[in-house]
């Protein structure tokens, strides 16, 4: 009976019990998104960029920042939009979207991405903007194969916790 709790078996509980825990509390929809926020959409996955398009046609009068390597293409938006075409990882996006908060002078700002990848973001960017108010607007992964889902959550939930204990760059 106790060969079936020895430590390995008991951190295997925890990291999936956590896995479970970190896909339980990923937020499903948008917060409120205010007439006047600002609006940064990090790219990285074919579905954030069309659906931060849709929300900007709700909310024309925020202002729009496309965040990423996968920013170098034209992008047709309703309003003009500032590219940030630099970065090449979450964390350096956290650094751009730093750096654009803080010459705006912004105290709250919306984030866009997939939902799987959503609080990595979320807490790099508080990480590097702890006195701004960030609000979670995730894209979700609907139409995806469920084996590809599940292997993007489990990728996502390590990177979470490498993250967790300091390495910024995964």
């Amino acid at each position: 009976m106790y060969r079936i709790l020895t430590p390995s078996f008991l951190i295997l509980c925890i990291f999936v019990i956590g896995g479970m825990i970190f896909k339980a509390t990923t937020p499903i929809q948008c917060g409120t998104i205010l007439p006047n926020d600002s609006i940064f959409v990090l790219t990285g996955d074919e579905r954030r960029i069309p659906f931060a398009l849709r929300k900007v046609q709700e909310y024309p009068n925020t202002d729009l920042y496309i965040i990423g390597a996968g920013a170098h293409q034209k992008i047709n938006t309703p309003q003009p939009a500032i590219i940030e075409s630099e970065s090449k990882s979450t964390y350096q996006n956290a650094l751009a979207i730093k750096k654009i908060t803080t010459e705006k002078q912004l105290n709250r700002i919306v984030i866009i991405t997939t939902e799987d990848h959503i609080h990595r973001a979320r807490y790099l960017i508080h990480s590097e903007l702890p006195n701004t108010e960030i609000i979670s607007c995730p894209a979700t992964l609907y139409g995806m194969p469920p084996q590809k889902r599940l292997e993007r959550w489990a990728t996502e939930y390590i990177k979470y916790i490498v993250t967790m204990f300091g390495i910024k760059e995964s």
